[in-house]
């Protein structure tokens, strides 16, 4: 009779571990983008740095630390300052969205001060000191490179992918030119969707209404929705257009703007359009820094200060 509960023990007990195995398999609903909720183990957590008229954004995974864009040039010490509070020694994953001061000024600092291992931008060129620096400090520290298109998807570990929806070669090749034939840069900007799990956040760089009108064209509704949206240009009335902001359905915005800005930043007309999307929306300018964490599910958003849709000055 031992025997025979041994063996009726050890039926159950393996019948037991199949079910869990099962249970563990069909768990959650299915994900935003890439993969599904299973694979969202870990968290990851995104800090949009205070470091005034310029965007920086840090992104931590279970693997990898990544930094979208690095302020402007006469913010590198604040861009210091915050790398240092947050203890950033290695950078994997170093994204330039597009060679305009305010967002590459701090790259040179970062690949100086950090040890970087790869540096992505948009492959478009510029003609400033600036940007001639960063390419001599990418070869000269031998840091891998690579320019983004359309379709590219990166991964930052630990079940996080970061995929680019703009800009084409074809826009590259281009230039970035307004209706005018007027060089802007701001329009070849990279825009990225990061995605874990059920959550996702739309990465804009400073692109306008144009390039967000081409990315709803090539994509479809279920590629462009998003948790969060990294607000385009600082909030400036140049994008957030209706339609996009439409498409993304972001329940928050995160702007990045300098306090007292020249620009009104985030502009008045913007903020409109945020209140009849019923989008709420953060100012690092107000609130401080910014930080989202996320399991792949929920997330949390928590402020250095302030409450959400401060409509104060510009």
């Amino acid at each position: 009779m031992q025997l025979k509960r041994n063996k009726m023990c050890l039926s159950l007990m393996a019948l037991l571990m199949t079910f869990m195995m099962l249970a563990a398999g069909c768990g959650g609903k299915g994900s935003a983008g890439s993969g599904s909720s299973a694979q969202a183990a870990g968290k990851v957590t995104i800090k949009m740095l205070d470091v005034g008229q310029g965007d920086a954004v840090l992104i931590r995974t279970a693997e990898q630390t990544v930094l979208i864009d690095t302020s402007d040039v006469d913010e590198k010490q604040k861009l210091r300052d915050a790398l240092k509070k947050e203890n950033v020694k290695v950078v994997d994953k170093l994204i330039i969205t597009h060679p305009h001061a305010d967002h590459m000024g701090g790259a040179t600092l970062v690949m100086n001060e950090c040890e970087v291992k790869a540096v992505y931008d948009n492959g478009q060129t510029a003609t400033t000191k600036l940007y001639r620096d960063y390419l001599k400090t990418i070869k000269s520290k031998g840091i891998a490179y690579k320019a983004l298109r359309d379709g590219d998807r990166l991964d930052f570990g630990g079940g996080v992918s970061f995929e680019v929806l703009s800009p084409t070669e074809d826009m590259v090749k281009e230039g970035g030119h307004d209706e005018k034939g007027k060089v802007n840069l701001n329009l070849n900007s990279i825009v990225g969707r990061l995605v874990f799990g059920d959550f996702s956040m739309m990465f804009t760089g400073d692109a306008e209404a144009p390039s967000e009108q081409g990315i709803m064209k090539r994509h479809a509704p279920k590629e462009l929705k998003s948790t969060l949206l990294k607000s385009g240009h600082h909030g400036s009335k140049t994008s957030s257009s209706d339609k996009f902001l439409k498409a993304v359905q972001p329940e928050a915005a995160l702007i990045s703007c300098g306090k007292g800005n020249e620009y009104h930043h985030p502009h008045p007309s913007t903020r409109k359009k945020y209140a009849k999307h019923k989008i709420d929306f953060y100012r690092t300018d107000v609130n401080g820094m910014i930080t989202v964490e996320s399991d792949g599910h929920s997330y949390t958003l928590n402020v250095e200060r302030g409450t959400k849709n401060d409509e104060t000055g510009n």
